[in-house]
């Protein structure tokens, strides 16, 4: 791996033993041992992370039982499709809608891990660095900075180019996978929608062949379909208050976010790996202008993810309630809605702002419905 990438590349091997002693000797292990070790003693975890020496072990030793204990506390089923269209040995660019900011990336580890397939690098954003705990956590798990700059264009572009160049180095010379959202942050109101600067981004590394720029990416779309839409609550006040004002977010928003995302019960979640995107498909937009291109490739990820999510009976609850109809009546039972509606009760104590946020929060759930209809 070139020496340029220095500044957003995880952490290789050789640096895993000095950040084990380092997350060992963090004063936040004996919370985050408790939730993922409960059997073990504290001295017992110190000991297991000062006996890992690569990124494998950390992954397998750490990360794998994370991952069980977020579906064992908080997923009732977890299901997953399209797998066995991976290859071992191909490297992917895995584009996924966004709904957790940690879930979903952490959840498709598992899978691959599950499947005997080799783990992906995972796009890290900066501001998500808030302490060197989670920078050691994160970069330990093949996890990579994306900067996000401000308002300077020069600056944007230029750390644009730099992680399209990366991500390319990672798949075509390192032979790895590499997790990307669809978008910059997650998905708020149950729209999901490809950036179509990401696709410009993608292509800013072979600039001179848009067809072969976005073909040995080997993009597969991940469609992440959660049963209890994550920080749902959260998400519905996000929107409210930013329909007239830009949001802001509070101090330490994005670890509550986090820990309310791991936390908060997800009901029955479903990954599906979508058909990989084809150089027989992009052909077809050979002729368009770059922008054009950017824009039907993003579309034509959007309608894999789009066809691929599984609607459960909140979404079709939503619906109803929100379009004022019984057109999905069939989807669920009386006990199903009622369970719903008591999510929408806990927005009863806004008072005069409830009933706008339970409209927000009902469109959340019933978007991805609207997406399919015909």
């Amino acid at each position: 791996m070139d020496q340029k990438f220095n500044d957003i590349r995880p952490y290789r091997d050789e640096e895993i033993p000095a950040a084990m002693q380092r997350i060992a000797e963090s004063p936040a292990l004996q919370l985050l041992a408790s939730y993922v070790f409960p059997e073990k003693t504290i001295d017992e975890v110190r000991n297991l992370l000062l006996s890992f020496k690569t990124i494998n072990d950390f992954q397998w030793g750490v990360m794998y039982y994370v991952n069980e204990q977020i579906i064992k506390n908080s997923i009732t089923e977890f299901t997953y499709g399209g797998h066995e269209n991976l290859k071992k040995g191909v490297p992917y660019l895995f584009v996924s809608n966004h709904r957790d900011i940690m879930l979903d990336a952490s959840l498709l580890q598992y899978i691959l891990a599950k499947q005997g397939l080799e783990s992906s690098q995972i796009t890290f954003g900066a501001n998500l660095m808030m302490n060197p705990l989670v920078i050691d956590i994160g970069k330990a798990n093949k996890m990579f900075r994306v900067e996000r700059p401000g308002n300077s264009i020069k600056d944007f572009y230029k750390s644009s180019i730099h992680l399209s160049e990366y991500i390319r180095s990672v798949i075509t010379e390192e032979k790895e996978s590499v997790w990307i959202a669809q978008r910059n942050g997650r998905t708020k109101d149950g729209n999901d929608q490809t950036d179509q600067g990401i696709i410009k981004m993608f292509c800013m590394s072979k600039a001179e062949d848009k067809i072969a720029a976005i073909d040995e990416l080997n993009i597969v779309p991940v469609s992440v379909s959660y049963e209890w839409e994550s920080c749902d609550i959260l998400k519905a006040i996000e929107l409210y208050e930013s329909r007239n004002v830009k949001y802001i977010k509070k101090p330490g928003e994005d670890l509550n976010s986090i820990l309310t995302g791991i936390l908060q019960p997800k009901g029955r979640v479903h990954f599906e790996f979508c058909p990989i995107i084809t150089r027989e498909e992009l052909m077809e937009y050979n002729g368009s202008t770059n922008n054009e291109y950017h824009k039907q490739v993003a579309q034509l990820i959007d309608s894999r993810i789009i066809k691929a999510y599984k609607l459960w009976p909140n979404n079709y609850i939503a619906y109803d309630m929100l379009y004022g109809c019984q057109r999905f009546v069939t989807e669920y039972t009386k006990e199903e809605k009622e369970t719903f509606g008591k999510l929408l009760e806990k927005l009863d104590h806004y008072e005069n702002d409830s009933p706008i946020l339970k409209d927000i929060l009902l469109g959340i759930y019933a978007n991805p419905v609207v997406n399919l209809l015909p």
